[in-house]
């Protein structure tokens, strides 16, 4: 965290210039809210960085503000350590949204960050906090940004939940990481995150249908598929739900009717060292099919990566025989396989 060399006073007067300055913007809006009502978006900038510089004269801000603009954070810069990120609306509410979770674009040095916002929906008024005081969530445009709301409760703010300051999480090597555990910890079953993973896999900028998709690609999917999500062999009402988001979110893949994947095609027999299994269900034979890529699958993907998609916490030794566990348990609900010693089946088949 950089520490500031400021003394107290400094800091002090800082806020007293930005008092001043929203009590002119509003005493502006009064008297000419139609000038002001255009001043939308960057327009505001310069606007607020001229009134600034004319209540700064006789203080110790004088001839210090100065506007980046650009794609930089913040806007508008005091002395080079004090930080003015500007906001508007045209609506009558005082929400919007904010910068990027990442600051890759923040000005160096600078200090402390206030959010200077006005509201051009009438009737027209500015207000500014601390930014830090006014960023509820984390929303999803193009990347991960803050959710601005200048009528946040004090307590309210992402950083109160997720129990890290906003200077810690800033200077994160990863700050994602943190506010995608905690969105984690609140999913409802089926749901998932998209966008805001800590995975390093990229995902794909076109979303593809999946009759598009190779042969190929289409067995490559399922396989993972059947390794990542064991429900999908058992009677479950909502077993294809989480795999459903899953091709969406991170393979970019929307298939309208993903049941068929796994159960098109009735039962069928099948041989195992010597033994023909009479009447097996044909998402087991589709698994026994590609036991092979299935079996690279498993050894390939981390036990960390697989913990996650499992919900249970399994090792680099263990995760082979946790899989087979966790498809042999789901297979117990099928009406159809209450025959077959599933467990015993993998096992042949890959050891």
């Amino acid at each position: 965290m950089v520490v500031s060399i400021n003394s107290e006073p400094q800091k002090s007067e800082f806020n007293i210039l930005l008092n001043s300055t929203i009590e002119e913007l509003n005493a502006h809006a009064k008297k000419s809210p139609k000038k002001i009502e255009q001043l939308r978006g960057a327009k505001l900038e310069p606007y607020v960085r001229d009134v600034m510089t004319d209540l700064a004269v006789g203080s110790q801000f004088e001839n210090s503000i100065e506007l980046i603009g650009g794609q930089k954070f913040p806007d508008i810069v005091a002395k080079k350590l004090y930080g003015i990120e500007v906001k508007t609306t045209t609506q009558n509410h005082w929400k919007t949204t904010g910068n990027s979770v990442l600051e890759s674009t923040r000005v160096d040095d600078v200090e402390r960050i206030f959010m200077l916002f006005g509201k051009l929906g009438k009737p027209i008024e500015f207000r500014y906090r601390a930014y830090e005081e006014c960023l509820s969530e984390v929303v999803v445009t193009h990347s991960p940004r803050y959710l601005i709301d200048m009528n946040l409760e004090e307590g309210k703010t992402i950083f109160d939940k997720i129990n890290t300051s906003y200077d810690t999480l800033r200077q994160k090597k990863n700050p994602i990481k943190s506010i995608t555990n905690y969105y984690k910890s609140k999913l409802k079953p089926g749901q998932d995150l998209w966008w805001i993973q800590d995975t390093e896999k990229a995902s794909n900028l076109v979303i593809n249908i999946w009759n598009n998709l190779s042969l190929k690609e289409k067995q490559e999917t399922k396989n993972r598929a059947m390794v990542y999500f064991p429900e999908v062999f058992s009677n479950r009402g909502d077993k294809f739900a989480r795999l459903a988001i899953w091709l969406v979110t991170r393979e970019a893949v929307v298939c309208p009717n993903v049941r068929d994947l796994f159960t098109a095609g009735g039962k069928d027999d099948y041989f195992i060292k010597n033994r023909t299994y009479k009447n097996i269900p044909r998402v087991f034979i589709k698994l026994f099919d590609n036991i092979d890529s299935v079996l690279e699958i498993l050894i390939n993907t981390s036990s960390i990566e697989l913990s996650e998609y499992w919900n249970k916490k399994t090792t680099e030794k263990k995760k082979i025989m946790d899989w087979i566990e966790l498809v042999s348990m789901n297979s117990k609900s099928v009406q159809g396989a209450k025959h077959l010693d599933i467990k015993k089946m993998l096992s042949e088949l890959i050891f």
